[in-house]
């Protein structure tokens, strides 16, 4: 009975991925036949079948940016760099859609270090230094076992030096993935999906509007009262606006 409900599953599973694959192929012949709408149904359709990758994300991007959508085409072009944060292709069509913006705001200027920082701790996803460090630590163990197992001394003092080598940049790697991760967590952006939309000071519609802000500018959500976000803008500027202006980027 145990193997049959397996089975059953593992077709199920299998029919899922076939189905998705059958919509992203049409989805991709529809986009370059410039049914960009019907395009996006059927890329919709696999999200709501629970799949999702950055090629997605990417392609969802790029059809909204044929419609000069701006908020969806920034907002899925930044869901994808989320998981793809190296793709070169993915930042500039990104950059391309960021031009359409009213919004032209300055960000805080940073340090030589913490733009060293960021973009070390930025080069792979923190699973992604997560992988890397579960490898690095099997290399380790394997040079262990070399050193013991191998014959003569030059081939012990090279699996000895591979293996700290390899331990090293295995406890970088974990370092990395636990930093990358608390700036995962510290940061919740999100995309004005609004034309244009007041900035209050407090939470309510009766306080006074700080700035303004207009569609497909990237903010970062600080806190959520009742249906208001305290949001922070790339200048430092902060203030309340109603939830329903903005869509989180890393909402999966």
């Amino acid at each position: 009975m145990k193997k049959m409900v397996f089975l059953l599953c593992l077709f199920s599973l299998n029919f899922g991925f076939a189905q998705n694959e059958i919509l992203f192929d049409e989805a991709t012949e529809l986009y370059n036949n410039g049914e960009y709408s019907k395009a996006i149904e059927n890329y919709k359709q696999i999200l709501e079948n629970g799949q999702h990758s950055a090629s997605l994300y990417f392609n969802l991007g790029n059809s909204y940016y044929k419609q000069n959508a701006i908020g969806p085409s920034i907002y899925y072009y930044e869901k994808a760099l989320l998981l793809s944060p190296n793709n070169e292709e993915i930042k500039n069509n990104l950059r391309f859609a960021e031009n359409m913006r009213l919004d032209a705001i300055e960000e805080m200027p940073k340090t030589e270090l913490s733009k060293l920082y960021s973009a070390v701790i930025g080069m792979f996803t923190f699973d992604q230094w997560a992988y890397l460090a579960v490898a690095l630590v099997f290399l380790f163990v394997m040079a262990y076992m070399a050193y013991y197992f191998l014959g003569t001394a030059n081939q012990k003092r090279a699996a000895f030096i591979s293996g700290i080598f390899a331990l090293v940049l295995g406890v970088l790697s974990i370092l990395m993935a636990y930093l990358n991760f608390q700036s995962f967590k510290s940061n919740d952006p999100a995309i004005v999906f609004s034309k244009e939309v007041n900035v209050n000071a407090e939470p309510n519609n009766n306080s006074a509007p700080v700035f303004t802000l207009h569609e497909g500018t990237k903010v970062n959500v600080l806190e959520e009262l009742d249906d208001w976000k305290r949001i922070r803008i790339a200048d430092g500027q902060t203030g309340w606006l109603e939830a329903e202006n903005v869509r989180k980027i890393k909402d999966f």
